[in-house]
């Protein structure tokens, strides 16, 4: 092994190192934070602060975005910025969160006065318990106290990656306790592919007014006509009161063709009981259940709900939005 790729190694294995220290480490302190954090949320006024300078300031920022995107109000402060008019945008319903390896960066002590001073929650993330921010925390999540990867074990590494997980770490816990679906995921992600995966069938489906219908005492030529005109690839037969009584599609046609296909009923030709699906469903689990049925590969499944016709999803519109 060459001296470049060992280096490499020894560098990810120290901070693995890190990382199984930090999860055995983890304690009452961890549960007070989510406790804390959870009970702001309650109460629905307050958001998590998340404030650090240097190394520890650009995990706040990945972090401020994670705890947003997963339900939990946040933002980044940058300490700086708070000391020169910043300190206003924070709240006695706030929740601080400050991370310092050290837990001495000069930086940080009008932020951790100012929480002292209007009784503001602080959470402390530090490797050291006698630092003045460890001192002045209502909470304290202590990092173990592991090398760095750098050689000269000065560059962050070890230290940030463990800022990082325990951050990730306090995220999916409120994620979890708040019991967020993919749904309500999607409400924070409506763009990109995770926005894509997440559209419902109401939002790829044709609706039911521009839907090729039929009732079932009509001739197969009223149907064909629809067939053509919608251009839907199935015409589907409907009551009344928009109860779907069954599907006529290419198949259909093909198993019935004869000289006198035109003047049969619709009745006559059209295939009950249609795979269908809910509109709150998600798009990939329309497209699941067209290329996974057993028995054959299905091009369109009918929206029902509530025994109605609500719409018709197609294989080629799923494909069409970016699902696959």
């Amino acid at each position: 092994m060459s001296d470049k790729l060992q280096t490499a190694k020894d560098a990810l294995q120290t901070e693995i190192n890190g990382l199984e220290a930090l999860k055995d480490s983890l304690d009452q302190p961890f549960e007070a934070a989510i406790d804390v954090i959870n009970k702001m949320k309650s109460a629905r006024q307050g958001r998590l602060i998340i404030a650090g300078i240097g190394k520890s300031g650009h995990v706040c920022r990945k972090l401020a975005a994670t705890f947003a995107s997963t339900g939990t109000p946040a933002y980044f402060v940058h300490p700086g910025e708070a000391s020169h008019g910043d300190l206003g945008m924070i709240t006695s319903h706030d929740v601080v969160l400050m991370l310092s390896n050290s837990g001495e960066n000069a930086e940080l002590s009008d932020l951790i006065a100012y929480t002292r001073r209007f009784d503001i929650h602080l959470i402390a993330m530090t490797s050291n318990p006698n630092s003045s921010l460890a001192k002045h925390a209502d909470t304290v999540l202590l990092l173990p106290k592991m090398p760095e990867a750098c050689p000269n074990g000065m560059a962050p590494t070890t230290s940030t990656t463990m800022m990082m997980a325990l951050g990730d770490a306090l995220a999916v816990t409120l994620l979890k306790d708040m019991g967020l679906t993919k749904e309500d995921f999607g409400v924070w992600h409506p763009g990109g592919k995770l926005g894509q995966r997440l559209m419902k069938v109401s939002e790829l489906m044709h609706a039911y007014d521009v839907l090729p219908l039929v009732s079932k005492d009509q001739k197969m030529q009223d149907a064909i006509l629809q067939l053509s005109d919608k251009n839907l690839g199935c015409v589907l037969v409907v009551d009344e009161d928009q109860r779907l009584l069954g599907i006529i599609t290419d198949g259909d046609l093909k198993r019935h063709m004869s000289p006198d296909l035109l003047q049969k009923s619709v009745s006559e030709i059209m295939s009950v009981n249609p795979k269908s699906i809910l509109p709150e469903a998600l798009g990939v689990e329309a497209i699941n259940l067209m290329t996974k049925t057993p028995d054959r590969y299905l091009t369109s499944l009918v929206v029902i709900k509530d025994n109605q016709l609500k719409g018709l999803i197609r294989l080629q519109d799923c494909l069409q939005a970016g699902l696959s």
